[in-house]
């Protein structure tokens, strides 16, 4: 916890500390070949990963680098409705859906017919201008008119797609929050994770150092020397690994921002949260109501029974209205002279071999199917809301009695060994197995906090309601 403090009262500090210039500090010149090589390895396949996975500069152009070098979750989360893809996609899907509302909406376009009929072959067309040739003319104009509510049913149903895919673009914020808040704290715990080990590799050096000292002056048998550099030598290849598992945790956290190209400026410094901070317990079938995802699913089942009506509505028959206006001129096999007509017209279908029974039972099904898809979405979300609110009591007691008990106990036991050790009470083997529980309850610690904090993310998000984008 100390280094988590550090971490957020310095970053520049910590970004200083775990550089790749500066990673070598915790290995010694004389053990470091193999994590050489290790540390090597891995910054190749950290560049492969980003180049493969960059980020095209026009995407992260606006990014603040010194924002990403502190970054708050609070940032990240702003983040993720700029870069975010699943987030850009659901918005493009909502842009689909509003077109969708201009298109069931648009009225029927008329049809205007030109026909030329009664060409003698043998008489010709005739001399003179172009209204004069001999040949009949009309000009038709014919006009759908829908009914039985087609266009009303048409718009309904646009409009309930529309609503729900309002609703699946803040669903899709609250999935991608909940997921960023989730690899800011496995970040936040690698950190801690890089402080640990760090610190516990610069203990065992030192107290290598000065067994060194001792063996010359004959104070302690070689033996105990090889042990506490045998540990050594595990504390700087864990803290080594630590850094590698930074990079990673880094470039997660990159990704569900969008930001890959970016992913090495990354430090995370909010504060864990507290274990004893308020909870919301708000009735969990409230919640469920409120929620996007169940929302979007509502919406779509209406959607689907406008659709039923409109599908049975195509046995309701469409009438097409037509003017005509016919010209003909005298010829000679027109003697009835030059002359102009009117008309109209109208004409029903006849539905004598379709009676659109396919059409009818197709959306019916899709009616049961989108309610069908409303009970389950509806009780995914009762049990996800059961499940992280039973996760979160757990990691609270967990955390709880680490803070309370076993970390308190660990330091105080690794306190009066290190004590006693100086003192000559006890031998190298206690002295070692008091700092590797230290070590391993401090990480256990930490990955508590983070399990504790990624619960509480996760019932937050669960019960996150319906808001619009930004």
């Amino acid at each position: 916890m100390q280094a988590s403090r550090m971490l957020q009262a310095s970053p520049a500090t910590y970004r200083a500390a775990v550089h790749p210039k500066n990673r070598a500090a915790i290995v010694p010149r004389s053990d470091a070949t193999q994590q050489g090589k290790l540390a090597r390895l891995a910054a190749a396949a950290a560049f492969v990963i980003l180049s493969i996975l960059g980020t095209p500069p026009t995407a992260a152009a606006d990014l603040d680098e010194a924002s990403l070098g502190a970054l708050s979750l609070e940032r990240a989360q702003r983040l993720v409705q700029q870069h975010n893809r699943d987030v850009r996609a659901a918005q493009r899907a909502l842009e689909a859906a509003q077109a969708g509302i201009l298109t069931a909406g648009a009225w029927q376009n008329p049809s205007l017919i030109l026909q030329t009929s009664n060409i003698n072959p043998h008489e010709g067309i005739g001399a003179g201008s172009l209204k004069d040739k001999t040949f009949d003319t009309q000009f038709r104009m014919d006009y759908v008119i829908e009914r039985g509510n087609k266009r009303e049913l048409r718009l309904g149903s646009a409009n309930a797609q529309a609503r729900a895919s309002t609703e699946d673009l803040s669903d899709t914020l609250r999935v991608q929050n909940g997921l960023v808040a989730s690899a800011y704290y496995d970040l936040l715990l690698t950190q801690e994770r890089v402080h640990v080990t760090k610190e516990t590799a610069d203990l065992f050096q030192a107290t290598l150092a000065a067994s060194q000292k001792r063996l010359t002056s004959g104070d302690i048998a070689a033996t105990d020397v090889d042990r506490i550099r045998v540990d050594a030598l595990r504390a700087q290849t864990d803290a080594q690994q630590a850094l590698i598992d930074l990079m990673h945790a880094q470039l997660a956290l990159a990704t569900w921002l969008g930001i890959e190209s970016h992913a090495a400026q990354i430090i995370a410094i909010d504060p864990w949260p507290h274990a004893y901070e308020e909870v919301d317990t708000e009735d969990i079938d409230a919640i469920v109501a409120k929620r996007p995802d169940c929302l979007a699913a509502k919406a779509r089942a209406d959607a689907a029974l406008q659709a039923r009506e409109l599908a049975r509505s195509q046995r309701i028959r469409d009438v097409t209205v037509g003017v005509t206006y016919d010209h003909w001129p005298t010829s000679a096999t027109n003697m009835q002279g030059t002359g102009n007509s009117y008309g109209f017209a109208v004409s029903v279908p006849l539905f004598l071999g379709n009676h659109f029974d396919g059409e009818i039972a197709k959306a019916e099904a899709d009616w049961g199917a989108a309610l069908d898809l409303v009970e389950k979405i509806t009780a995914t979300a009762r049990a996800e809301l059961t499940r992280t609110r039973s996760d979160l009591v757990a990691a609270r007691q967990r955390l709880a009695r680490f803070d309370a008990e076993l970390l308190v106990a660990a330091r105080r036991v690794a306190d009066a060994q290190e004590f006693a050790y100086q003192k000559g009470a006890i031998g190298v083997l206690d002295l070692l197995d008091a700092r590797r529980t230290l070590r391993a309850v401090r990480l256990d610690a930490a990955a508590s906090r983070a399990d504790f904090a990624k619960a509480l993310a996760a019932w937050r998000q669960a019960r996150s309601l319906s808001v619009p984008a930004e």
